[in-house]
């Protein structure tokens, strides 16, 4: 099987869906190693079970792979979210010195990688990006979520 972006953002979608599960707002996270394609770790969103305003996916995924590397800088690895980073988790991510991040959907109302704001040029960064991959998928499951709640 071809490990390319969309195999990556499938896998985070899973997660996305286990989040939708638990009742959290869907939106999942896995990080790659670049150098062998190999998922490091998995999360997805707890914010609600955690009661935890900082429980998103990409930090519940960052914390888990300092704890595996024991060390909180995690370059060489591509970090892949459904839907775009917030402020707090893209500012998380550039300081894990994380070399590529791919989304799914943008996120206009925080969104920290273009949505809302660009923290890379805020910080000056090389940090690459990319967006778009599985995103009728992605959007739906929101959908879906956010008509269940209202």
């Amino acid at each position: 099987m071809l490990k390319n972006d969309e195999f990556f953002m499938k896998e985070a979608f899973k997660e996305a869906k286990k989040a939708y599960k638990k009742g959290e707002i869907p939106i999942g996270c896995v990080i790659v190693d670049n150098a062998n394609k190999e998922i490091l770790v998995r999360a997805h969103n707890l914010k609600e079970k955690k009661h935890d305003v900082s429980a998103h996916a990409e930090i519940n995924a960052l914390r888990k792979l300092g704890q595996k590397k024991e060390n909180w800088r995690a370059e060489d690895v591509t970090l892949y979210v459904t839907v775009e980073p917030c402020s707090m988790c893209a500012s998380a991510i550039l300081q894990a010195r994380i070399s590529r991040v791919v989304f799914g959907i943008h996120e206009y109302e925080t969104g920290g990688f273009g949505g809302k704001i660009d923290l890379t040029r805020e910080f000056k960064s090389e940090l690459t990006i990319e967006s778009g991959i599985y995103k009728k998928e992605i959007e739906n499951l929101m959908k879906q979520f956010f008509v269940e709640k209202r």
